[in-house]
């Protein structure tokens, strides 16, 4: 499968861990198709407690939006549905999926797809970026932004814009018209020192 038809997903949460008892708020994903967006999910979900208010400061999700939204459990059904047989992305992703694996775990539904991150990627590729959240690379890419950022949906948008020019990179790069999901995950667990040789032999494994 190649890695311009996919899911780029973001939640917000009540706090950083399911670990510790935090859950979603909110989950937003853009559905990707030959690199063109077909499809957007994005839902309130109420955690069944109160979020902070620095949650409230950070996000813009109050507790009052939140009070008349759907239960978690709903909202992931109608989510699980979505993300069906596609693979995934998301923006750290170890942050994301630990929500998605927690979650679905509560309503005792899996998914199918493999995740990347495109955080890692990008550290492969944007080695001279002065780091690596999601606005600063916005900004760095030159990419158009009109939104605001930690919000579900919005976030997932610009993630999947990054994407995008980060596929057409690996392609200009590797030489190549279409990278699999396969190169990428690879690519997000190359040492950046050997980021040009693995695009260099996959340049020559796809010539031969």
């Amino acid at each position: 499968m190649n890695a311009d038809s996919l899911i780029i997903l973001d939640f917000e949460t009540t706090g950083l861990s399911p670990d510790n008892g935090d859950r979603a708020i909110e989950i937003g994903a853009v559905k990707l198709e030959n690199g063109v967006v077909t499809e957007q999910f994005q839902e309130l979900m109420n955690p069944g407690r109160r979020v902070s208010y620095f949650i409230e400061d950070y996000t813009g999700i109050t507790n009052r939006m939140l009070s008349t939204a759907a239960p978690c459990s709903e909202v992931m059904e109608r989510f699980a549905h979505f993300i069906e047989g596609y693979n995934l992305v998301a923006h750290n992703a170890s942050f994301d999926k630990r929500f998605l694996d927690s979650e679905l775990e509560r309503i005792s539904h899996g998914y199918d797809g493999e995740f990347t991150c495109s955080l890692l990627v990008s550290r492969r590729l944007n080695q001279a970026a002065p780091n690596h959240k999601l606005g600063t690379l916005v900004n760095y890419k030159g990419i158009s932004a009109n939104g605001n950022f930690h919000r579900a949906l919005y976030d997932s948008q610009m993630t999947a814009k990054l994407w995008l020019s980060m596929l057409d990179d690996i392609k200009q790069r590797a030489g190549i018209n279409e990278v699999p999901f396969a190169l990428v995950q690879k690519l997000a667990k190359t040492s950046k020192a050997n980021v040009g040789k693995l695009l260099a032999n996959y340049r020559e494994k796809v010539a031969s």
